[in-house]
Order: structure tokens, then sequence, then C-alpha cells
């Protein structure tokens, strides 16, 4: 244990110091997002944050690959080097974007071609943990494994829309994946495992990246970020998940045959929830599953009137009790935690939906400015205005 804490510490001072660097980088390359009508910040502000973070994992794993206890990780096989292959790529093609706005279906079909890549090179889910299902081919194995990693890319990408949301609940879900991986792990003869290191790893540089994008955020993760995260905490899923047989699980403790896909989908349903509501929403008007809107999660606490950090805090603890509530499957009766988890839900939703209830007393019902849609004429103009500021960032004429 010690030793992972090492590794998360390491990641997140490395990610700290490299990321004023890469903002000043990210200003000279014209990587500063326009502020537009959708968006809750209003001074431009320069992305590509996602740089450091890579910066910082890749430190962590050349250290990792130092120490007598996790050498044997590395000498196994090659996974660690197609994640970090793979992480290099994902966060390139991040970058792209992050300067260039790239289509969206370009994005998708790179993020893809990744996902494949990775895939092909041996991070596969292998066998489902559910019984003693096997997937029938080497094709259907790359393809399972491209689709997760392409989802929850994506998944964490749609939730990235307010300072330190996105990182706060990657490093919540991370925590709660590296504690199970890690007593997963203890059953093995050695207690080293490249699940537990990646995830780590990621919750290290979430934490290092979280002292620049608090708000006011100084640097945004911009997709070459959330396309960072959602790749390495799918990855770590991926190594531990598919290659878990359930029958090796002590059965003293309350754990469900399926918790080893069930956990990897719990720590990401904020974001997968909110990717799905997104784009039911979208092709039910007739749009784009990539049209930008107004209403998503963050969007919506916005509009009932939280602050930007009240926003972030309430989704964090709504994250934290997915992830941890599952988690707590492994050590308690379902019945204890089912009810520990209706009693912390019923606070979260009175404290989600108090400032709303408070105004509705207070009979002030005019529209609040997160309402009006996001291509009002009055919104253009702001965004305007905004968008030459942020020509001046770049030193654009």
């Amino acid at each position: 244990m010690k030793v992972y804490l090492f590794i998360c510490l390491l990641a997140a001072c490395a990610t700290f110091l490299y990321t004023p660097i890469v903002r000043h980088v990210a200003i000279r390359v014209g990587a500063v997002g326009e502020v537009r009508a959708r968006d809750v910040h209003t001074v431009p502000t320069p992305r590509m944050g996602g740089v450091g973070m890579l910066c910082g994992f890749l430190t962590a794993m050349f250290f990792a690959s130092r120490l007598n206890f996790l050498q044997g990780v590395f000498r196994e096989n090659h996974q660690a080097y197609i994640v970090m292959a793979g992480a290099v790529l994902i966060c390139l093609l991040g970058v792209c974007d992050d300067i260039w706005d790239l289509d969206w279906m370009l994005k998708l079909a790179g993020q893809l071609l990744i996902a494949v890549f990775v895939a092909w090179g041996g991070l596969q889910i292998i066998t489902l943990p559910i019984g003693s299902l096997v997937t029938a081919s080497p094709t259907i194995s790359i393809a399972i494994t491209a689709l997760l990693i392409v989802v929850s890319i994506n998944a964490v990408n749609f939730v990235d829309g307010l300072d330190g949301l996105a990182a706060g609940i990657v490093a919540i879900g991370g925590v709660a994946f590296g504690i199970y991986s890690y007593i997963l792990a203890r059953s093995a003869p050695s207690y080293a495992s490249m699940a537990t290191l990646v995830d780590v790893a990621m919750v290290g540089i979430c934490l290092g990246f979280l002292l620049h994008n608090w708000h006011p955020a100084k640097l945004f993760m911009g997709d070459s970020g959330s396309m960072l995260l959602g790749y390495l905490i799918t990855c770590a899923s991926i190594i531990m998940t598919g290659r878990i047989d359930p029958a090796t699980v002590n059965a003293s403790i309350y754990l469900p045959a399926f918790m080893p896909i069930l956990l990897p989908i719990l720590v990401l349903f904020l974001p997968v929830l909110d990717m799905l509501m997104a784009i039911c929403r979208r092709l039910s008007k007739g749009q784009s599953p990539m049209h930008p809107d107004r209403m998503h999660l963050h969007h919506r606490m916005l509009r009932i009137g939280h602050s930007v950090r009240g926003a972030v805090l309430i989704l964090w603890g709504w994250a934290a009790l997915i992830a941890f509530g599952s988690l707590m499957l492994l050590f308690f009766r379902p019945i204890h935690v089912l009810v520990v988890f209706l009693v912390a839900a019923a606070a979260l939703t009175v404290a989600t939906m108090y400032p709303y209830i408070r105004r509705r007393m207070n009979g002030e019902v005019e529209e609040l400015p997160e309402e009006r849609d996001a291509d009002h004429p009055e919104h253009a103009r702001a965004a305007g205005g905004r968008r030459r500021r942020a020509r001046h960032i770049r030193g654009d004429r």
C-alpha cells in the first residue's frame, strides 16, 4: 500500500509542476478556447491541461518501473507499455482538438482507431466474469474492448463542463476502483497489480491538476485531459475485469459474481448517464448526438441556483455515493448498504434541490441566465465579445 501511495503522490506532484509550463505553451500555440454561448466560464482560459496530466502519468510509471515491488508487472507482459502508448496517442488527439477544434466525426474515428490499436496490442477483455462465459473470438474481444474505451472517453468528455468536475469525479471513482483492485490483488501471490498501479497514478494526476483547475480555473484539461482520464480508468478496469475468475473470489464477503463488471460501470455512472441523456435528447430533436446544448447535469445544477463550486461539490457527492456505495458490498450485507445509500441519497437530494426550493418559497420565479437558449441573439453578442478577448490572449490580430 505504501508503494501505491508513493506513486499517487509522485503523480500528483509531477502534474502540479508540469501544468504551469503547459499553460504557457497552450497560450503560445493558441490553445485558448473562445468562450461560447453554452459555456459557463466568462474569461477565455487556456486548454490542453491533459498534456501536464500525461507527463505526470508517464513520470509516475517510469519511477514505478524502477521499484522492486512493481518491476514484476512490467516484466510479466507488455500491457504497461500498451497503456502508455495509447495514453500518448489519445492525448495527442485531444491536443489537436484543443488547438484546431476537430470535427466530431474525425475525433470519434481517431478514438476508435486508438482503441482498436490498444486492444489489438493485447489489452483486451478475454473473459467476462459471469459464470464461465468466454468471448467467442479475438475479433469480438477487440470489438468489446474498443467499444468500452470509446464510451468511457466520451462519457468523461461530456461531463467536463465545470472547473474541477471531471477531474474530481474520475479521482473519486479511481479511489473506489483502486481499493477494489488492491483487495483482489491481495489474494494473489504478489500484491503488485498493473490495474492498481494505473489507477493510483490516474488519481494522482487528477489531484495534481485540480490545484490548478479549481474554480476559477487557471487552465482547462481540454479534450486532451478528459479523453486521457476516460481512457486510463477504462484500461485499469479492463486489466482487472477481463481476467477475473469469480470462483476464486472469497464468498465470505458479500460480493456478487458480477461485481468486477458492475463496479467500473458504477464508477463512471454520472458521466455515462449524462452522455446517454444528451444523446437521447439531441436525437429526439433531430440533432447530431454531438450538437452542443446547455442541458448537461452541471448546467441543470446551475439553473437550479447553485454556484459553480457548489454544483461541483454536490456532483462529487453523488459520484462518491454511487462509487463507494457499490464498494461497500464487499464488506457489508446488501440490506445494510441499501439503508446507508438511501439515507445519504436523501441528504444529497435535499442539498441538490435546496436553492430551487428556497427561491420558490421566496417567490423568486424569474428566469435565470442559464435557462436562456444558447443561440439567443444576446448570448451570441456576449459570446462575440468574449471571443475577441480570447483572440487577444492568443495574440491574434
